[in-house]
């Protein structure tokens, strides 16, 4: 073995327990995404129409603009920092969050959010406004838009 391949193995066994220490999770994270489900359209459609679920929208104003929001949903500021006060007082009320499509996490992180603070009964629609519109279901204007 030379110097160099000894320098690059060091290197990468250095790196290799640098992101893996840089990543661990703490117990309650954990356990909080575990709580979190994945909803289809059709099963969020259907708690919809049955009033059955309280929906938060995590998107930016730009995707609201574009692709309007789920009728009914409460607009958030942030994923990661929303005034709790926003979600019901009833820690087992059913909530989805959603973002704009697969490669955003706004709403999973926003769903998070509500586990860590002890909400039992949280969902994300994974493809977002986006999927949520592509099946053909109504969306609505922002407000005051």
């Amino acid at each position: 073995m030379t110097i160099r391949s000894i320098a690059l193995a060091s290197i990468l066994v250095a790196g290799t327990t640098f992101s893996l220490t840089g990543c661990k999770k703490d117990e309650a994270t954990l356990a909080a995404e575990a709580k979190i489900k994945e909803l289809s359209v059709d099963a969020l459609a259907g708690m919809v129409k049955a009033g059955k679920a309280h929906v938060f929208d995590a998107n930016g104003e730009s995707t609201r603009e574009k692709y309007g929001i789920i009728p009914g949903a409460k607009l958030l500021a942030s994923s990661s920092d929303y005034d709790l006060a926003a979600l019901p007082a009833e820690k087992d009320a059913s909530l989805v969050f959603y973002c704009s499509n697969t490669m955003c996490s706004a709403g999973e992180g926003a769903a998070k959010r509500a586990a860590l603070a002890g909400y039992d009964d949280v969902s994300v629609l994974p493809v977002g406004i986006k999927g949520w519109s592509e099946s053909g279901q109504k969306t609505e204007k922002v407000p005051n838009s």
